[in-house]
């Protein structure tokens, strides 16, 4: 049986991306596969990469040393035959949980070698989510960099953008005049659900690589 890693990298546990990593997760579930589901806002407390090289050392070359919240969640990954991993875009970007996570991951299995580039010998298939308030393709050439550098390191990886989400479940409470709450309420009831669709496919294809 294959064991699929899942992870939600925003702090809102039952919101919009945790709702679509765990689609996902059920989509490669129902292909047989075993879910192995972490919540990165709530482990032990962790830090990104602190640069101790301690990864490039002929004993541990290609495994981060560092032991915090993050160690055995590396751990999973490094044993795992796939990789679901979702984020909200904050600023511009995936969350900081998410970025010491990938800081972690990949950094690790970089050589700083000319002949072989990368440690990482068990290369597994990921599936990379982002969510947002702005359209799907908003942030398409920032999933892109992400994604290049997730096939070099990590293995072949699928990019899913989940946009114009519902943020709060009352609009009135919030000064926010740049959204429409009743689209978003109906995006959520309509669209939202055919997205979540979406990723229960795409964990379906993750489960069969």
């Amino acid at each position: 049986m294959k064991k699929i890693v899942a992870i939600n990298a925003s702090p809102r546990k039952g919101w919009n991306t945790d709702m679509i990593v765990m689609e996902a997760a059920k989509g490669a579930e129902s292909a047989g596969a075993y879910i192995k589901k972490t919540d990165l806002y709530k482990i032990e407390k962790f830090t990104g990469c602190i640069s101790c090289f301690g990864c490039k050392r002929e004993k541990n070359l290609g495994q981060c040393i560092y032991k915090d919240g993050l160690a055995p969640v590396l751990e999973e990954i490094r044993k795992a035959d796939g990789l679901i991993i979702g984020s909200p875009n904050y600023l511009g970007d995936f969350s900081a949980a998410f970025r010491s996570l990938y800081e972690r991951l990949v950094f690790q299995y970089i050589t700083y070698n000319t002949e072989v580039q990368s440690y990482n010998d068990h290369r597994i298939p990921v599936l990379l989510i982002m969510t947002s308030n702005a359209p799907d393709d908003s942030y398409m050439e920032l999933m892109n960099k992400y994604k290049a550098v997730f096939d070099s390191f990590i293995g072949p990886t699928e990019i899913l953008a989940v946009g114009e989400t519902m943020q709060v479940s009352d609009y009135s409470q919030f000064n926010w005049t740049m959204f429409n709450a009743e689209d978003r309420k109906v995006k959520q009831e309509t669209v939202f659900p055919e997205q979540c669709r979406k990723a229960f496919e795409a964990g379906v294809r993750l489960a069969a690589e």
